[in-house]
């Protein structure tokens, strides 16, 4: 194995989508393991927002997925390649097709020098479903494993953190808006902290992750939705109305918004549009399955202790309080 010979400062990780939410926790904790990492990215300029390393330890350098000479010179050197790169939304010429359906199994076709390759794909993925984004997923896991079989794919529930898309949307809905229309309120999910997929993901190019498999990534809890939303109206303090939507209630809503975002180029702020294909995804239970569990494919099984929502969530959403964080008689209470 590489890392018997080399130590970690003599070795390159190129992480795709390393800019990303989940992207700036692998990269730190690759940084902190001694890694040299590039991250490619289409404006390189703009990536001041990286975490720190040692002088030259962590270098932006630009590639776009749809050139091919751009992502071979990303991965020429490459010991070890992450792939992070999805979206829940298409946006201009952000297509699922690309990046999720094609983009692995291309970067892994480019990338022969890599001793490792790791995956982050989503619970849900399924090559049958009427979400575009849960099939794409899974037609890049499929075409991954074609072109690189010990690559070792992770699935996570909904990820959370500072940062995050998830719960600081619905906090910043609560802000917002008195009544909120919510899709999928029973609808499960297993919310995972964005920190403990990235140690999953850095074991992996450690070597201490067995190749060729899937692993499926949630936290110590499972909850609904509404249970979720509950729970930052308790830590926001704010009293809302939770009104259920039903499927077709909340997919034609999401045809009408989606619609909107695309007519008005995107002037209908993010935390407002769920789009159709959004909705169907929030109409099927998004957990870790009892065959992952019981093979010890979930972070258990690699050892992570999962951490619990209570422990990280409240501390990047007191800003959202009536009274905000730097509340005077709250803090000297």
């Amino acid at each position: 194995m590489i890392g018997a010979l080399r130590t970690p400062e003599q070795q390159i990780v190129t992480v795709f989508g390393g800019s990303g939410f989940l992207g700036r926790y692998v990269v730190s904790l690759l940084a902190q393991r001694g890694y040299r990492v590039l991250v490619p990215t289409r404006q390189p300029n703009m990536a001041n927002y990286l975490p720190l390393g040692k002088v030259g330890q962590i270098t932006p350098i630009h590639a776009n997925l749809r050139s091919e000479a751009s992502v071979a010179h990303a991965v020429a050197r490459a010991d070890h390649v992450i792939n992070l790169v999805g979206i829940l939304q298409e946006t201009g010429r952000q297509r699922f097709d690309t990046l999720q359906a094609k983009a692995p199994a291309m970067i892994a076709r480019l990338a022969t020098k890599a001793v490792s390759f790791t995956h982050v794909s989503a619970i849900g993925a399924n090559a049958d479903s009427e979400s575009v984004y849960a099939r794409t997923k899974a037609e890049g896991e499929a075409a991954l494993l074609e072109a690189r079989p010990d690559a070792v794919i992770l699935r996570p529930s909904l990820m959370f953190g500072p940062g995050d898309s998830s719960f600081n949307r619905f906090a910043s809905l609560a802000r917002m808006l008195p009544v909120l229309p919510l899709p999928g309120a029973d609808t499960r999910f297993q919310p995972v902290y964005a920190g403990d997929v990235a140690a999953a993901i850095v074991a992996a190019v450690d070597g201490k992750v067995p190749t060729g498999r899937t692993y499926e990534l949630g936290g110590p809890e499972i909850r609904t939705m509404r249970q979720m939303m509950e729970f930052v109206f308790t830590v926001t303090e704010r009293k809302r109305t939770i009104v259920p939507l039903p499927a077709k209630a909340a997919r034609a809503m999401g045809s009408v918004l989606g619609g909107l975002d695309w007519l008005t180029l995107g002037l209908i702020p993010d935390e407002l549009v769920t789009t159709r294909d959004q909705a169907i995804l929030l109409e099927s239970d998004n957990v870790v399955s009892e065959a992952a569990a019981r093979e010890g494919r979930t972070l258990q099984g690699l050892g992570i202790t999962p951490t619990t929502i209570e422990a990280i969530v409240p501390g990047y959403l007191l800003r959202f309080r009536k009274t905000g964080q730097f509340d005077l008689k709250r803090n000297t209470a």
